[in-house]
Order: structure tokens, then C-alpha cells, then sequence
């Protein structure tokens, strides 16, 4: 069952998919695309034309500009942001007052399962890889590689995570989750899972 709270602010032309819950002040734009069962917190904003994949959750205050697209099961911790405007400006060289025709928009991209940390900020263009991890305070510049775990300002990668969010141990020439048991091959700064 979906549920939208009588504040939030969802334009008609957004589509929410089945179970998809969205909380007190949250702004969903025209165009923006749900999966089922997102959550969407109290105060975030939800771009037009922004896509989520199934089982998404952006919490409170978190801002979700477009084109940002989301892969299935992404969590976006509070006041994240994901910009979209490589160089901005509120004026023309002129000073003239810009207007939305003035520039091209572009997004942040994050792949299924991947988690961006409280108050991190994705800079687009940027990708973040499957079940990366983005932690909290963070200023990503720099497209993030599957099971990272990036952090800093700006943002490089400081260990290597697994399905379950916990960082991999070394042993011998693995990565192996102490939370699950899966294995994973290193090979050239990039992780993949073990056959």
C-alpha cells in the first residue's frame, strides 16, 4: 500500500510505484520515477525526472537533483545532496539572471545497492558503483569503483566493502566478508566477486 503524507508535495505526473512511502514536506517533481516500495523521508527533495529503482530509501532532507538515476535498494542518508551543475552560476558573464535554458543539467548516477553516508555530497557527473559505500561528510569528485568504500573531502577509496556494508578482510590473495563468508578477487584497483 502506498502512503503519502497530506504535506508532502507529489506532482501528479510523477509515477510512485506499489508500496512506495513518502513522509512529511517531501517534494516529488513531474517526471520523477519510483520503484516500488521507496521510502522517501520527511523535507527530501525528489527532482523531476529523477529515477529510483525498487526498495530505494533517501532520508530526511536529502536533495535528489536531476537527472540523478538510482539502481534498486540504494540508501541516500540524510541531507545528502547529489548535485547536477557542473559549473554554476545564478548570472550570465553579461549579469544577466540565468535561466533554466542556460545550462545542460547532469546527474549522478548509483548502481543497485549502494550506500551514500549523512551530509556526503556526489558532485555530477560522477557514477557509484554497485554496493558502494560513500561515507558520511564526503565530497565525491570522482566516479567510485564497485565495493568501495570512499571517504574524505575530496573522496578516495580507503578500504574495500561487501553486500553487507562491513570492510573486507584480506586473506591471501581474497577479500572475504567476516559478516557473510563471500569471497572477493582484487585486480587493478576494481573488486569482483569470486566465482
Amino acid at each position: 500500500m502506498t502512503v503519502i503524507a497530506d504535506s508532502a508535495d507529489v506532482s501528479a505526473e510523477a509515477v510512485i510505484g506499489d508500496g512506495s512511502k513518502i513522509w512529511h514536506l517531501a517534494q516529488v517533481r513531474e517526471n520523477a520515477s519510483l520503484g516500488a516500495n521507496c521510502i522517501i523521508g520527511r523535507g527530501a527533495y525528489i527532482g523531476s525526472g529523477v529515477v529510483l529503482g525498487d526498495n530505494c530509501k533517501v532520508q530526511n532532507y536529502a536533495l535528489v537533483y536531476e537527472p540523478a538515476t538510482l539502481g534498486r535498494g540504494v540508501f541516500i542518508g540524510p541531507a545528502v545532496v547529489l548535485t547536477n551543475d557542473t559549473y554554476p552560476r545564478a548570472i550570465a558573464p553579461d549579469g544577466s539572471l540565468k535561466s533554466a535554458h542556460d545550462w545542460t543539467p547532469v546527474g549522478v548516477t548509483i548502481h543497485d545497492g549502494a550506500s551514500i553516508g549523512a551530509r556526503a555530497v556526489c558532485v555530477a557527473p560522477v557514477t557509484i558503483g554497485r554496493w558502494a559505500t560513500v561515507a558520511a561528510g564526503a565530497v565525491v569528485t570522482k566516479d567510485v569503483p564497485d565495493f568501495a568504500l570512499v571517504a574524505g573531502v575530496p573522496a578516495r577509496r580507503i578500504r574495500w566493502v561487501g553486500k553487507a556494508g562491513v570492510p573486507l578482510v584480506e586473506q591471501g590473495d581474497l577479500w572475504v566478508c567476516p559478516e557473510t563468508g563471500d569471497r572477493y578477487i582484487e585486480d587493478n584497483e576494481t573488486l569482483r566477486e569470486a566465482e
